[in-house]
């Protein structure tokens, strides 16, 4: 077994329960990659056991600090349990059968992403000591969840940080249909695994668009960066008056419209509108034209990757909320979000904030808005606490 030794004074975060070494915390390291090696302060002393991969930043990712603990099969297997049944004292919602089941290091098991789409498993391998280890968790997987198969979408850009290059593909079973159908609290969605954004489906927003079907009733709703339409479903369902949903991508729009079809919706009489464009000039268009909605949804991808990307995330985040805020009528709500991982919560509050004040709107936060709970969150693990929001009502007067 390998061994890292860190710096003297370096060991502080290891005893607050974080998992993660840098390397500029090491002294001494003698490991082979992916080997799982032991961690000991300046003077010698265990802190705990992780794997090692000395091309990432993050050179260890601690698995446990119990020194009497061996990490083989039974390790795995007892992590694997764990994580699942920590979904079972979850409030899942009736009628949901895609969930998330591993949560990376939130979960005690650093680099593994495991999503349930009805009798599928889609996993993601982020770092090289998972990826060392797939075939066992997916043995693992097979024997405690029996799906009908298990599908790879190891292509998030941050295996390029472990040196690891994208894999996707069957990892055991059968493949999954290019479109399969999944239900979230009675609502359905086609969801493309193979292709689609993650692992196919933002599982993260379920909680969030089950408010937002709860507030759509009688409002104009606009719906940004919608994807495959998941909020503008659950708007239609709670009988928005009109739904104007916009992304930059064709395939995901078609998918948004299926979705429309796939639950009755697309001829409820509602005035519905999908748009494929630049969201931001978009925006700026409706702004031009006087146009004006009662519920406003910013669900953006990621604006910032690392720490030097946050300055210009922070403008781009202000500048659609600005505009959301100029198009939104006196008692109008806006749904916002950040799933940016660097940009914390505090910061995501000040620009929301910055913008509307630019705006010259008063603005109310009605709730304060997180991932879902299979999305697990670990006091320990604030780094997984990654996708933020805001649902804000603008007042009846301007602050100007």
């Amino acid at each position: 077994m390998g061994v890292v030794v860190l710096k003297r004074g370096r060991e502080k975060p290891i005893h607050r329960g974080h998992p993660w070494i840098y390397s500029g915390a090491i002294a001494v390291e003698d490991a082979t990659p992916g080997e799982i090696v032991d961690v000991l302060d300046a003077d010698r002393h265990f802190l705990g056991r992780g794997y090692y991969n000395p091309s990432s930043q993050i050179r260890v990712r601690l698995l446990t600090r119990d020194e009497r603990e061996t990490v083989d099969a039974d390790f795995w297997r007892r992590r694997l349990r764990a994580s699942l049944a920590r979904r079972d004292g979850l409030i899942v919602p009736p009628r949901t059968n895609a969930v998330r089941l591993v949560h990376a290091e939130s979960d005690g098991v650093p680099g593994l992403i495991v999503d349930r789409y009805g009798p599928w498993l889609v996993l993601q391998a982020l770092t090289l000591g998972i990826e060392q280890r797939k075939d066992l968790i997916v043995e693992l997987l097979v024997e405690l969840v029996e799906p009908l198969g298990v599908y790879e979408r190891s292509d998030e850009d941050v295996r390029r940080l472990e040196s690891l290059p994208p894999v996707k593909g069957v990892l055991w079973g059968e493949a999954p249909p290019e479109r399969l159908e999944i239900e979230e609290a009675g609502l359905r969605f086609w969801v493309d695994i193979i292709n689609g954004h993650k692992t196919g489906f933002y599982l993260d927003q379920r909680e969030n668009r089950i408010l937002a079907r709860r507030v759509a009733e009688g409002r104009r709703v606009l719906n940004c960066f919608c994807y495959t339409g998941g909020f503008t479903v659950a708007a239609v369902a709670g009988s928005a008056r009109e739904t104007v949903s916009v992304d930059t991508s064709e395939a995901a729009i078609e998918l948004a419209t299926a979705n429309m079809r796939l639950n009755g919706l697309a001829d409820r009489g509602v005035d519905d509108h999908f748009i494929v464009g630049n969201v931001f000039e978009v925006l700026r268009r409706f702004r031009d034209e006087g146009r004006r909605f009662d519920f406003i949804v910013l669900d953006p991808p990621k604006f910032a990757f690392h720490a030097h990307q946050v300055q210009a995330a922070a403008r781009g985040y202000k500048d659609i909320n600005w505009l959301a805020f100029r198009l939104l009528t006196p008692g109008g709500l806006l749904m916002t979000f950040s799933c940016s991982g660097v940009v914390s919560p505090d910061l995501f509050w000040k620009i929301v904030f910055g913008a509307a004040v630019d705006a010259g709107v008063d603005a109310h936060v009605v709730r304060v808005l997180q991932q879902a709970p299979d999305h697990t969150m670990s006091l320990f693990f604030p780094e997984g606490v990654y996708l933020k929001g805001l649902l804000c009502r603008v007042g009846e007067k301007s602050v100007a």
